[in-house]
């Protein structure tokens, strides 16, 4: 099979031929259809996440058809269409696996990090974690669900209630969560970088109230916002822009140093808090909840060779939604 290989921080992607792999137990081969690219392969690829092996394939936004079973693989049969996610295994026998929290397992492992993932024409995967895919959507338009939706979706979770939503960097993530946000009745209120006209002409095209870049203040005090965009310095701006009791939600793996703030703008019980990865049944959750929206993903295809271009481009900021990579 072709495969895009990552073999060190800072490197080049290199196309390679790898034979195809084969599954093991509890495992399925999946034929790829399309793999979104995401930020989070930007951290792998530039080093921000240590390197976890001295070559990975990248991609954890995968849509495809199962090829084979492995042994013990139940509910599952070949032929069925299935996604694969950002977590790729847990241990299920952890403190956190057994209440529920599998998202913060100890001895988690993750697609396109610790596990080769779907920069390639074939992905092996866990059974467990293959989720089913929506008919409503073809293979592109599905992949940026499985982690600009799923993360996206678990962020907003975690906004609680609030009504006057603000979110911080306007992509692929941004794009889909601004949906659900105006289905659910909230006001959206869209940063991006400033002076980008454009993202804040989408941004507005999808519903937002507001639009303006991270440097300005809404013209309403939020009650939430959601940082997209991997910048701490947008935690104090968006500190600034909740208002009392407010929540701050930062909604990557990694985020540039946060620099420090007066401690007035964190008063009033405003939070700040993390989310990380995300649980098989917030996947389930937001697959069934996105053909009712309904969510419309704004999707951009390219070849697998061109992934080194996909990923320069998203580093650039120069995407409007998402890019797909199609083996």
């Amino acid at each position: 099979m072709r495969a895009m290989l990552c073999e060190g921080p800072g490197q080049p992607l290199r196309l390679a031929c790898l034979p195809v792999p084969q599954p093991g137990a509890g495992q399925v081969l999946v034929r790829v259809a399309a793999c979104a690219v995401c930020r989070t392969d930007l951290h792998v690829v530039d080093g921000d996440l240590p390197p976890a092996k001295p070559a990975v394939i990248p991609g954890h936004e995968i849509v495809g058809r199962i090829e084979a079973l492995g042994e013990g693989v139940t509910g599952l049969r070949i032929g069925d269409r299935v996604g694969i996610p950002w977590l790729g295994w847990t241990c299920g026998d952890c403190r956190f696996c057994r209440a529920g929290r599998e998202n913060l397992c100890e001895r988690a492992r993750f697609t396109g990090w610790q596990i080769d993932g779907g920069y390639a024409e074939y992905a092996v995967a866990d059974a467990r974690y293959c989720l089913p895919i929506p008919p409503e959507y073809d293979d592109v338009a599905a992949a940026p669900l499985l982690c600009a939706g799923l993360i996206g979706h678990r962020a907003l979770r975690m906004a609680g209630e609030a009504r006057r939503l603000g979110l911080y960097g306007f992509g692929a993530a941004a794009h889909i969560i601004a949906q659900v946000a105006r289905f659910e009745g909230r006001e959206v209120y869209a940063f991006t970088r400033p002076g980008d006209v454009e993202a804040q002409a989408f941004a507005r095209s999808l519903g937002a109230v507001w639009a303006g870049g991270s440097d300005e203040q809404p013209p309403a005090p939020l009650e939430a916002a959601i940082l997209f965009a991997p910048v701490g310095a947008l935690v104090p701006a968006a500190l600034r822009a909740v208002e009392a009791g407010g929540v701050v939600v930062c909604a990557g793996i990694h985020m540039s140093d946060i620099p420090s703030f007066p401690y007035e703008i964190l008063w009033k019980e405003r939070v700040v808090r993390s989310v990380a990865n995300l649980t098989r049944q917030d996947g389930l959750d937001f697959l069934a909840l996105a053909p009712r929206v309904p969510v419309r993903t704004e999707t951009e295809t390219l070849p697998l060779a061109a992934a080194d271009e996909a990923l320069d481009r998203l580093r650039g900021g120069r995407v409007t939604g998402a890019l797909v990579l199609v083996p």
